[in-house]
């Protein structure tokens, strides 16, 4: 019997290293999105704020 709950203790001890290996990768995968979300954000607002510049400098040089 010490063979096969030596076996089982392996199977368990590979099943929570995957486990924790899958884990792991969900958690990168998330920080990776989030990253991604954050700098399609920061572009958006850069955008933003570049076609108001120009909106902006479009009506001052009508003024003039």
């Amino acid at each position: 019997m010490g063979f096969m709950e030596d076996a089982k203790k392996n199977i368990a001890e590979a099943a929570e290293n995957t486990a924790d290996a899958i884990k792991d990768g969900v958690d990168r995968a998330k920080d990776k999105a989030e990253e991604m979300s954050a700098e399609a954000d920061v572009k958006k607002a850069e955008a933003e704020r570049d076609a108001v510049k120009a909106r902006n400098d479009v009506k001052e040089a009508t003024r003039d």
